[in-house]
């Protein structure tokens, strides 16, 4: 019988990452803690480290988001207002 693979929480490997680069304890330390494979952990700081830029800029999708959704608000609160 195969053993089934766990699937992690962004935020649980966020967690973890974040553990390991405050530098109190070693990646093995980390990993032991949590019964994760060391590799794990050391594959999610590389993706973590490699997306840490999308972080500190708003994307274009984002912005464009939010834009429709201000219209959007906009809209409603113009119903709102004519349905009284």
């Amino acid at each position: 019988m195969s053993k089934k693979r766990t699937k992690y929480t962004s935020t649980f490997k966020t967690k973890l990452v974040l553990e390991l680069l405050q530098n109190e304890s070693t990646l093995v330390q980390i990993a032991s803690k949590h019964n994760i494979l060391p590799q794990n952990l050391q594959n999610w700081k590389k993706t973590f480290l490699a997306n840490a830029e999308i972080a500190m800029e708003p994307s274009k999708a984002v912005k464009e988001y939010k834009e429709e959704l201000i219209k959007s608000q906009k809209q409603n609160e113009r119903f709102n207002y004519t349905s009284r």
